[in-house]
């Protein structure tokens, strides 16, 4: 779900949502007509979609609104119509999708399990639907509910959520090297989109944003290009924090539009041993200015998050130990499929009340978290894969704990049960090499600038694709991620 802070501006969207969130100083710069988004935006998630749809109409014939206002009012409405395609099912539509797993579910099952909030749900204009995934996720939610499944299929989860050689290789390869970037991984990667076929009328050029990897020095180096598809193509500057190759091609009628592009590079296991004896509080200079603070919408201090934080942190001074103690505060929110983040007005407000969170709901929640108590704290997100043929899009950060510099931190990976303490605790401080990152940052532009919204305004691990006639969300193209282990001696341990 990306430097963070110091943007060119907030969008009218970010402002509207930091009023609605008391955002201080950035809610009193709002553009004229933020009242009324802030308004809509409370609409909206109140499930009054009607009205909130009228008042969109009104607000957008007044010859008045200024551009940036109508631009966020604009998107309030795909808002509204991204938010339905993601819940999709009424009651019984959610029953019959539970029964798929539990045949003789009874009603009162479903309805206790529904009451303690497990089964995700909105009311919109008076319907009470459920989110597309809740009926999945409740087994992920609810020991009592996998109990009862007919088959205990097991989830399918990535091979490096549980400690594994792998993860022994980095931590001992860093201890014995004094290196904290080792056991790197060559890799040659293809990720494509496919849009449907008759998405847009013949002849009309599609345009398409693929991810793609900046180099970063000890983390991922060495990147090649090796094709594209079509093979004209734009890679975005090194600079670009959210990285693209940019390509188009004119659609043909009845065939699907596809796009493709392949490179290679090496990815290095991260590990840095930390005594929290020798962890001091950072002092704040310009270069982590960006990463401390607040960044309204989805990273502001709300009264619950700062009760959550005391509670959590207790007396602890020392910047590491309380990283710890926030970081096992947020690995025990359970991890669930997540709604699309354009539809979330404030995505770490929503990680500490939904009951669960996915991978970039967890890691701005502890991002968040982590600056609250002076802990510069940055994101990061891509791909994961491994030697096998698991593959899925993963997000993660990063915090800064003086003097050891920036730490790795995935919290959705957690806390091991291993007995070997340096193991358990992993992630707090180390990375695999399994994992590809195309965003130094979350909401940035590309290069080339995307004309119309983005299908995914937080997180670009999918791609993007727009026509003159405006943006293509992602029910009308797929996705794919392919990847080859190439051969160890491809790749050479670093600093």
């Amino acid at each position: 779900m990306r430097p963070v802070g110091h943007r060119r501006g907030l969008t009218a969207l970010a402002l509207a949502a930091a009023l609605l969130l008391g955002g201080g100083s950035v809610a009193q710069a709002a553009p004229k007509g933020g009242e009324a988004e802030a308004e809509t935006i409370a609409l909206i998630d109140a499930g009054h979609f009607r009205e909130a749809e009228s008042r969109i109409a009104a607000a957008l014939a007044e010859p008045s609104l200024d551009a940036p206002s109508r631009t966020a009012l604009e998107f309030q409405r795909e808002r509204m119509r991204r938010i339905l395609l993601d819940f999709t099912l009424n009651e019984e539509e959610a029953k019959a999708r539970v029964r798929k797993q539990i045949p003789d579910l009874k009603d009162g099952e479903f309805a206790k399990w529904d009451a303690a909030g497990l089964l995700e749900h909105q009311t919109i204009d008076g319907r009470k639907l459920y989110f597309s995934r809740a009926p999945s996720n409740l087994f992920r939610l609810s020991a009592e509910a996998r109990a009862r499944r007919a088959k205990q299929t097991p989830f399918n989860d990535s091979p490096l959520e549980k400690s594994s050689p792998h993860h022994k290789e980095v931590r001992d390869a860093a201890l014995a090297s004094g290196k904290s970037s080792v056991a790197p991984r060559r890799v040659r990667i293809t990720q494509s989109i496919a849009v449907n076929a008759d998405a847009v009328p013949a002849g009309e050029t599609l345009r398409a944003w693929l991810p793609y990897p900046r180099a970063i020095p000890g983390q991922q180096e060495d990147i090649r290009f090796v094709a594209s598809e079509p093979s004209k193509h734009e890679i975005a500057p090194e600079s670009t924090m959210q990285r693209t190759v940019y390509v188009e091609k004119p659609a043909v009628a009845g065939k699907k539009t596809e796009f493709s592009v392949t490179y290679e590079l090496t990815i290095y296991g991260q590990y840095k041993a930390i005594d929290p004896a020798k962890v001091v509080p950072v002092t704040e200079t310009p270069e982590l200015a960006p990463y401390m603070g607040e960044r309204p919408p989805h990273i502001a201090y709300t009264d619950d998050l700062r009760k959550f934080s005391r509670e959590a942190v207790g007396d602890e001074k020392n910047p590491y130990r309380i990283a710890q103690k926030l970081y096992a505060a947020v690995d025990k929110i359970p991890w669930a499929g997540a709604r699309e983040y354009s539809t979330l007005t404030n995505i770490s407000d929503y990680a500490l009340h939904a009951g669960h969170a996915d991978c970039g709901q967890q890691t701005l929640l502890l991002m968040t978290l982590l600056r609250l108590n002076g802990i510069p704290a940055r994101w990061q997100s891509g791909w994961i894969f491994s030697d096998t043929e698991y593959n899925n899009m993963h997000d993660w950060g990063w915090l800064y704990l003086a003097p050891y510099g920036w730490v790795p931190m995935d919290v959705t990976f957690g806390r091991f049960a291993d007995g070997d303490p340096a193991i358990r605790d992993f992630y707090l401080g180390g990375f695999d090499a399994y994992r590809i990152a195309f965003n130094d940052d979350y909401g940035r532009d590309f290069a080339p600038k995307k004309e119309f919204f983005r299908s995914e305004t937080v997180d670009l691990q999918r791609g993007e694709v727009e026509w003159k006639g405006g943006n293509l969300y992602f029910d009308q193209w797929d996705y794919d991620f392919d990847w080859t282990m190439l051969p160890r001696g491809a790749a050479k341990d670093t600093q």
